[in-house]
């Protein structure tokens, strides 16, 4: 058994990248509190990403762990392109043109931006912001074809490969790039628990990449990255259409007013909590540490306020995929969590059964079950799952006991190392309720998770064979 140093209930996600790929910082970082790791596929090889999946499931293999891997897709992400010189100084009320011609930019020629439909959708007035907003453009014309002329509003160097937002604009362009459907058909042949979508708009677009998922059979669980304004318009449909969520603050926090962000942030994870699904708030948590060994008092702050706020799980972006410290930033975070979750409880806040839902059964057995769990100050929850909704359902109500889920799926057991508060265990004995029962409080009292005379509530579905949804409740004393 790997010895953890961390016990925090809210998950720590890490993106993998050159400074932690190797097979003994990713082992350093699972013991120092990792329940996740994220592969980047805006960046690196389908070899290279393969090597690190090889390496995060030997680590599972050789050490019983159940460490779960999300693969990120990079969706419709825009960026200029080279630029001569490294760079062009660009002031307030100097114009460029923006094309979509392949070229070396310069400040007379323009400069090649990656999306080719930039000119037809654009229109006069709107803002295109470059560099993660360090520059500012109004667009003066457009043919409409292929080229469109910008006046600086706030200047600087325009240096080559910076990403582009369009906060005003309606982009045409597919959520699923040629590129990601590239990448997905890799990922779909990988043991990959999540498969983050990326600049959602609306829940169609996750119903498009939920028909490739399903058409190869893979069990993938699909996470939705909110970051673009009609995302927020569109919340509620997308938190429902989708298994997860993520808080992608960078081009958010570039896409949307920035002052809007915080109060974004927590909308997002009271939906979240309130339709049962997992949500983990990401960019720039502890982004000082990328290159310092403490992290800045405001960083701090944030970790621990995501942390109260609710969040499922916390990412970790450069701190771990190319920082000088990834292994001390994830201890870090760990102390963190672990401080803040002292004061962390969302009596108020939990989410209560809909009767126009077709889990409401299940849902008023799992609230149930957390209610009890407190009134009978129980050691723990016990819950046993196929599909991992009875973990989802559990955990958003936040219980302030353990939460033990048994799965025969071994890829599930994965996947749920992101939701808050999950500790997974293999079971595949389903006989009766009762004897199941029975071996899974034994199983938890000989591996020292519940003692003699501890009180438990174990959930289920009866008949047991048919693997329902949950849809019973027992109290236990451990014997």
């Amino acid at each position: 058994m790997l010895e953890i140093e961390s016990k925090q209930n809210t998950k720590i996600l890490a993106t993998v990248g050159p400074a932690c790929d190797s097979y003994d910082n990713l082992l350093a970082l699972v013991k120092a509190g990792v329940d996740v790791f994220r592969l980047n596929f805006s960046h690196g090889s389908h070899e290279q990403h393969q090597a690190v999946i090889n390496r995060i499931q030997y680590i599972n293999d050789k050490y019983g762990t159940h460490i779960g891997i999300l693969a990120d897709l990079q969706g419709p992400k825009l960026r200029v392109g080279l630029i001569e010189n490294d760079g062009i100084q660009l002031n307030q009320g100097d114009e460029i043109v923006f094309t979509n011609e392949e070229k070396i930019g310069t400040k007379e020629g323009g400069v090649y931006m990656s999306y080719p439909e930039f000119a037809n959708d654009v229109e006069v007035g709107e803002k295109v912001m470059v560099d993660d907003g360090k520059l500012v453009f109004e667009v003066v014309s457009t043919n409409k074809k292929d080229k469109v002329t910008l006046k600086t509003l706030f200047g600087g160097v325009l240096k080559p490969r910076k990403g582009v937002n369009l906060p005003n604009t309606k982009i045409s362009q597919p959520c699923l790039t040629e590129k990601d459907l590239t990448d997905l058909e890799f990922i779909l042949t990988q043991p990959v628990n999540w498969i983050a979508l990326s600049f959602v708009r609306h829940p169609d677009d996750l119903r498009d990449l939920r028909r490739r998922v399903y058409a190869k059979g893979h069990p993938a669980k699909i996470l939705a990255k909110i970051e673009k304004p009609e995302a927020i318009t569109n919340l509620k449909e997308i938190i429902k259409e989708s298994n997860g969520i993520m808080v992608a603050r960078g081009d958010l926090g570039i896409e949307v007013p920035m002052e809007r962000l915080p109060i974004i942030q927590k909308d997002i994870i009271k939906k979240c909590l309130k339709y049962a699904r997992p949500v983990i708030v990401a960019t720039q948590m502890l982004d000082s540490m990328t290159t310092n060994p403490f992290p800045t008092r405001a960083e701090v702050t944030d970790v621990a306020n995501a942390v109260m706020d609710g969040a499922d799980c916390l990412m970790l972006s450069g701190e771990t995929s190319t920082g000088d410290h990834p292994i001390t930033v994830v201890r870090q975070m760990a102390r963190i969590i672990e401080e803040a979750e002292k004061k962390y409880d969302i009596k108020d806040k939990r989410p209560k059964p809909s009767n126009r839902t077709r889990t409401f059964n299940s849902d008023v057995v799992c609230n149930i079950a957390a209610t009890a769990a407190m009134d009978l100050k129980a050691k723990a929850i016990i819950g046993v799952t196929s599909s991992g909704y009875t973990a989802f359902r559990l955990s958003s109500f936040r219980p302030k006991t353990e939460i033990y889920i048994f799965s025969d799926r071994m890829h599930m057991l994965a996947t749920l190392n992101l939701v808050w508060g999950v500790k997974c265990f293999y079971y595949d004995r389903f006989t009766s309720t009762d004897q199941s029962i029975n071996e899974i409080n034994e199983y938890l009292k000989e591996n020292g998770q519940v003692k003699k005379g501890d009180i438990v509530i174990n959930t289920g579905s009866m008949p047991l064979q048919k693997r329902h949804r949950t849809n019973m409740l027992k109290v236990s004393e451990i014997e």
